[in-house]
This record gives structure tokens, C-alpha cells and sequence, in this order.
């Protein structure tokens, strides 16, 4: 399961982890293509555990955060490292895709 993050934590947990990849998905309750990426992103978070930690954070609920990163679509995967953005995923993509995407960051 991948675990939600909001405004509150998300220094914590997403900007002081230090070696490894966090993946932030940007989305709203709403937003069809969102609800499709929740399965996605479970059986993705299983298979890049090594590399990775994916977490979610609701757009709606935690504007602050939304707002500092610029998210103007959703769903918006945005990967950061050591406290940085380096990359980031917009849009629908299946599991075997966001692996593949995910793994490809990771050896950048």
C-alpha cells in the first residue's frame, strides 16, 4: 500500500529522505485517471522498493504543497531525490511503464 503524505509531513517524509528515489503522485478523489493510477502505483511500489519510495498526496486537501511544486495536471508523478526534483511523470502510464520509467531515473 502506498502511504499518503500531506503538507504537515511532507519535509519528513519525502524531502529528508536521503538515498533513495521518492515518488510523489499529485492527485484529487475526482480525477479519473488518478483512481486508475492507485493500482498502478501499489503494484509498482512492490517492485522498485530497492530504489524507490512511492507516496501519494491529495491536491485537493494540501494546496500548499501542490502550489510550491507547480501541479497544473494531475495525475502528476513528481520524483525527487535528496530533497530535489529531478524528474517528473504526468499523466496515465501502466505499471510495467512506471517501473521501467522508474528504474531508468534511478541509474541517471
Amino acid at each position: 500500500m502506498v502511504a499518503l503524505v500531506t503538507d504537515s509531513n511532507f519535509q519528513s517524509e519525502v524531502l529528508d529522505e536521503k538515498g533513495k528515489l521518492v515518488v510523489v503522485d499529485f492527485y484529487a478523489d475526482w480525477c479519473g485517471p488518478c483512481k486508475m493510477m492507485a493500482p498502478v502505483l501499489d503494484q509498482a511500489a512492490a517492485q522498485v522498493a530497492d530504489k524507490a519510495k512511492i507516496v501519494k498526496l491529495n491536491t485537493d486537501e494540501n494546496q500548499d504543497t501542490a502550489m510550491k511544486y507547480q501541479v497544473t495536471g494531475i495525475p502528476c508523478l513528481i520524483v525527487f531525490k535528496d530533497g530535489a526534483e529531478i524528474d517528473r511523470l504526468v499523466g496515465f502510464r501502466p505499471a510495467p511503464q512506471l517501473v521501467q520509467d522508474i528504474n531508468a531515473i534511478a541509474i541517471k
